[in-house]
């Protein structure tokens, strides 16, 4: 980062600022539909706009928020812990394995 351009899938402002429109006019529009009444009231345009602002910013902090809690895992995370370091090497079902499933047959164990 020390060049200026930000490394990561923060990257791109689009697809918050297009999510964030996109929900803001479903809002205006269902707004703008419930509000007015039936066919013979005047449509209002008022309370759309603010729904349409409301979701707007709502959205858009909601993307950011998500966007700067993004954090890649360490790379320790991946490689597995406990006894099943990896899937090729665990025991089937059935099998006596590393992780005690060798009990008695006697009903004991």
């Amino acid at each position: 980062m020390a060049n200026g351009t930000p490394s990561g899938p923060r990257t791109s402002v689009k697809a918050p600022l297009v999510f964030s429109t996109v929900m803001a006019v479903v809002a205006g529009a269902v707004v703008l539909m419930v509000s007015t009444g039936g066919t013979r009231h005047v449509p209002r345009w008022d309370l759309a706009f603010i729904a349409f602002g409301v979701a707007f910013i709502v959205c858009l902090v909601v993307a950011a928020m998500l966007s700067m809690s993004y954090k890649e895992n360490d790379e320790h995370l991946g490689k597995g812990s406990g006894i099943h370091r990896s899937s090729a090497t665990r025991p089937r079902p059935g099998q006596p394995g590393r992780d005690g499933d060798d009990r008695r047959q006697d009903g004991n164990g």
